[in-house]
């Protein structure tokens, strides 16, 4: 998600520096104007750092560690801005070190994918100091044109997002549910989702994970192990506030009947590596379905 996001900020006219852990990430930037750095320490001295990786210590590692942004290399940037999907403690933590140091911060994770990035539609929710995220929010709007909205100040962004990818995690599962009834009941899935994306219960999700659905192209837009972390989260928030999540439970438990019916094949790196939709095919066997591509196509509603 982070290159097509910094080929936005490059349209809109920024000065991008980029890094990524795998350097040939990073490398097609360069023909849109980017300047590559070796590592995140090169990052140091700019104006906003922006990042978007996949767990906490992911991000911790990449702002304090051996090499991070800040490891003693250069001026701190003024501004960090993390889109990631992290937990609430640990965004506070990194908050903590990052004023220590001097730098603000804004959590500003993104509802999307690279898909949604491309047809524009990605949107972002935000938390921190207020006048560091006016600051910000140009630069915000320029990758994330669906909107961005400030939710307050510390970490209330991130309860929203695990919130937003809980309620991902559930409606995908229940979708599947519903298609495979509806299919090993005569309905084609094609038919059947055409039917539903027009209704009032359609969405942009539904619609854009039709596709996926009919033709069985689990191309990753988010693995099943990212989306099992953030079930996690969202079930950890729950027992802290004494919060119900039955339904958040048990979506967490098939998911994981996936994980562990897929470590037990060959190809099980190349599977979990796919889409999150492939629980599709977990959930069919166990309705005693064998799942074959429909070769329809079907419109994502990102067109």
């Amino acid at each position: 998600m982070g290159l097509p996001m910094a080929e936005l900020l490059l349209q809109a006219g920024n000065d991008v520096t980029v890094w990524n852990r795998t350097a040939a990430k990073a490398e097609p930037l360069r023909q849109h104007g980017a300047k590559v750095v070796k590592d995140a320490a090169g990052l140091a001295g700019l104006d906003v750092v922006f990042s978007i990786v996949s767990t906490g210590r992911d991000l911790e590692e990449v702002y304090f560690g051996p090499a991070g942004v800040l490891s003693g290399k250069g001026k701190p940037p003024v501004i960090f801005v993390d889109c990631s999907t992290i937990g609430v403690e640990e965004s506070a933590m990194l908050r903590a070190r990052l004023a220590a140091a001097g730098a603000q911060y804004v959590a500003a994770p993104v509802s999307g994918n690279a898909r949604v990035i491309r047809a524009g539609k990605l949107s972002s929710v935000a938390s921190g100091p207020e006048a560091a995220f006016r600051r910000v929010e140009p630069l915000i709007r320029a990758y994330a044109p669906g909107g961005v909205c400030y939710v307050g100040e510390g970490e209330l962004a991130r309860i929203c997002k695990i919130a937003h990818n809980v309620l991902l995690g559930v409606v995908m599962e229940n979708l599947i549910e519903i298609t495979l009834l509806t299919n090993k009941m005569g309905v084609p899935r094609h038919a059947f989702l055409a039917f539903l994306n027009m209704s009032v219960m359609g969405s942009m999700f539904t619609r854009y994970k039709s596709p996926a659905l009919v033709n069985l192209d689990w191309t990753t837009t988010f693995t099943p192990e990212l989306l099992r972390k953030d079930l996690d989260l969202g079930l950890e928030l729950g027992r802290a506030h004494e919060v119900p999540m039955p339904v958040t439970a048990a979506a967490r438990e098939m998911l994981q009947s996936h994980i562990g019916a897929v470590r037990l094949r060959p190809d099980a790196d190349k599977v979990l590596a796919a889409d999150f939709a492939a629980l599709a095919e977990t959930m069919a066997r166990a309705a005693g379905m064998q799942l074959e591509s429909e070769n329809k196509p079907v419109p994502t509603g990102l067109e």
